[in-house]
């Protein structure tokens, strides 16, 4: 295995640095995978206090044989640039994705009609949309994807919060969860314009919400006969399995090359799970850990299947 430094989007407005991971031997094109990242700004590594995410799966995938690109979002490498935008899910996420794929086809070492994409959290839930707008993926693998949209992923989580304590903060937490809630009122009858000028949360505004939510990503599959691999931790405590997984299932139950895997002690970062409660997400992931081999081994699999069935 090897890594070299790349620049995604050279010569554009917000370049970024990246990682290019080629496995072993010469003389053969490789498959290979776009990471997309989750919510929120990002390393390369989609580094989560201590886990690495990107990082593990393109050093284990490189080990199976497949190619992989992983580069820094757009909002860790120019915080200051994006805070003052009222950006969509298109300027934060899927440009630069699109950009990524356009890299590796171009690269002599990589088969260009042998390149997929692996969204993780929020780049699951876009990585149909990252397909249809440009990116022409072979294949999309979906990490811990949801089919609400974010400001119904939003109110959940509130919503949780409040049923894991009590007292003055469980409170406070339903006060938020009816403020947030009232926000997104009308949201879709809204002018583009006049979300831009509403705030959700700090530099986030309202069109955040709408571009992002104008279409689901079940919409977009259905729409699409590509093979697809849904991976869903049985411990994420963010996206979950008996709502969101089950969800998907039943709305892409007619779908064909659609494939669903469950690892029941993982969590949302595809580690093992140790607390089931999402105000324990930081003290569950300050604990050093590493994806894997089942998730690696599916992920190879599937692409492996799916070239093969294309001939």
């Amino acid at each position: 295995m090897t890594s070299e430094k790349i620049v995604v989007g050279e010569g554009s407005q917000y370049p970024l640095n990246g990682l290019l991971t080629l496995p072993d031997g010469t003389g053969e094109r490789f498959p290979a995978v776009v990471f997309v990242h989750g919510s929120g700004p990002s390393n390369m590594d989609e580094r989560i206090f201590k886990l690495t995410p990107f990082k593990d799966l393109a050093e284990g995938l490189a080990s199976r044989g497949i190619a992989s690109i992983r580069y820094d979002k757009r909002t860790f490498a120019y915080k200051k640039e994006m805070k003052n935008q009222c950006a969509g899910v298109k300027e934060e996420a899927v440009d630069d994705a699109i950009r990524a794929a356009a890299l590796l086809r171009s690269d002599p070492r990589i088969d260009p009609a042998a390149v997929f994409i692996v969204g993780h959290s929020l780049g699951a839930s876009i990585a149909p949309r990252i397909d249809a707008e440009g990116g022409c993926f072979r294949g999309l693998v979906l990490m811990a994807a949801s089919p609400l949209r974010l400001e119904e992923i939003v109110v959940r989580q509130l919503r949780q919060a409040a049923q894991s304590k009590g007292g003055i903060l469980k409170a406070i937490v339903r006060l938020e969860d009816r403020i947030f809630s009232k926000k997104f009122d009308g949201l879709y009858e809204m002018t583009d314009e006049e979300a831009k000028r509403k705030k959700f949360a700090g530099s986030v505004s309202l069109y955040y919400f709408k571009d992002l939510g104008k279409k689901t990503p079940a919409e977009y599959l259905l729409e699409s006969d590509k093979p697809v691999l849904f991976l869903q931790g049985g411990m994420d405590f963010q996206v979950l399995p008996s709502e969101d997984l089950a969800r998907f299932r039943e709305l892409l139950r007619d779908r064909p090359n659609t494939e669903y895997r469950v690892y029941d002690d993982l969590n949302h970062l595809f580690v093992k799970g140790s607390y089931n409660d999402i105000l324990k997400a930081a003290k569950e992931y300050r604990t050093e850990q590493h994806i894997g081999a089942p998730v690696m081994d599916d992920i190879a699999a599937f692409i492996r299947q799916s070239l093969s069935c294309a001939g």
